[in-house]
């Protein structure tokens, strides 16, 4: 397995269940495990009834597991809030006010949301040496979907940019008039030295999607789950990030078989529906499915997490 663990899937499926339960199997098996939601919904800490907040903090009575919750509203503010330091740094006292109205326009605008959170989700992949295994619990997946396309994206936005910057400094250095020796500004220039440096981010970002992370979908027992998975896989294999296995997740548990009652039928008519579209799941979609969870009566907290983790059966030795 991975050192990077992503669970994806439909809104509603259950992706902080096995995402949590996931970590819960990998600490308990000795591996210092971080999990991370970028979910605005912030189930964990219902899950955990803890609060957790944008660094990671020890979730209470498990050793070895660390939590935190990504904000994706402060993570916009303080992404522009960066930008914005950083171009005032660049431009005349004159244009200062220009580019703070240009950067509060930004703050709504399409693609703001995915570049903050897509920053602050590569730090955290980079930043915590420390954990063995980190495990990200992921928005719905639309979001995940454009926040996982962003490095392709980025780094031929930015191959341009650099292009054109260096572009400009040749022109303005054949501009130079007189007897003066032009102006060698191409290697010291600092608006290239931040562009190369968001490039190496981005191909990092790119390389550790590719080859140290492991993706997982959740799905549930139903046509439109089923559907918008399999969309899920064509989409990501277009980023060349390949799904490892499917969790089906809230199956219908069957009746004892002395049961005849109504609900009885109910129940072995809807777990016979549910195991058609899992025979479905299995042979319209690549990945295998590589775990059944079935619907528990009382809703999943942190003390049954060990129950849940019986029927997550998904590696979590250390890859090599």
């Amino acid at each position: 397995m991975d050192r990077h663990v992503f669970f994806g899937g439909k809104g509603g499926v259950g992706k902080t269940t096995v995402s949590a339960t996931y970590a819960y199997k990998c600490a308990e098996s000795g591996l210092e495990t971080l999990v991370v939601s970028t979910d605005p919904a912030h189930s964990l800490s219902d899950l955990f009834d803890q609060s957790f907040a944008d660094e990671p903090r020890s979730v209470a009575d498990v050793e070895g597991l660390s939590a935190m919750e990504i904000d994706p509203e402060e993570e916009v503010s303080r992404h522009l809030t960066d930008v914005k330091r950083k171009l005032s740094d660049q431009v005349s006292a004159a244009m200062v006010n220009e580019v703070d109205r240009q950067i509060e326009m930004a703050h709504g605008t399409p693609g703001a949301y995915e570049a903050a959170l897509f920053d602050r989700f590569v730090e955290v992949m980079r930043e915590n040496d420390g954990y063995d295994r980190i495990v990200f619990d992921t928005s719905p997946t639309g979001g995940t979907l454009r926040l996982l396309s962003l490095p392709d994206y980025l780094e031929g936005w930015i191959d341009r940019l650099m292009a054109k910057r260096r572009q400009s400094i040749d022109l303005y250095e054949r501009a130079a008039l007189g007897d003066r020796e032009p102006r060698r500004v191409l290697e010291g220039d600092p608006v290239l030295a931040h562009l190369q440096e968001r490039k190496e981010f981005f191909e990092y970002a790119g390389e550790t999607l590719r080859e140290e992370a492991s993706f997982y979908l959740v799905f549930n027992p139903d046509s439109l789950s089923i559907r918008e998975t399999g969309r899920a896989i064509d989409r990501l294999a277009e980023q060349d990030l390949a799904v490892r296995g499917l969790v089906a997740n809230r199956l219908t548990p069957s009746p004892d078989p002395d049961e005849e009652g109504r609900g009885a039928r109910y129940l072995r008519a809807r777990v016979e529906t549910e195991r058609e579209r899992l025979e479905t799941a299995r042979t319209e979609l690549d990945p295998p499915v590589v775990a059944e969870i079935e619907s528990r009566v009382e809703e999943i907290r942190a003390d049954r997490l060990d129950e849940v983790a019986e029927d997550l059966a998904i590696e979590v030795s250390v890859e090599a």
